[in-house]
């Protein structure tokens, strides 16, 4: 089977950023909408 290292490795990401918050979804969210507050990138909605 075909696998793909760029979505490996952004699901290994995603895994150890959500057990850092203990997978708690509002701890998750409340931490990237505070990167996203002092990012320098332009958000668009």
């Amino acid at each position: 089977m075909w696998k793909d290292e760029i979505l490996e490795e952004i699901y290994r990401i995603r895994e150890e950023h959500a057990k850092a918050f203990n997978y708690d979804l509002q701890a998750i969210c409340d931490d990237l909408r505070q990167k996203q507050a002092v990012s320098s990138r332009q958000i668009i909605s």
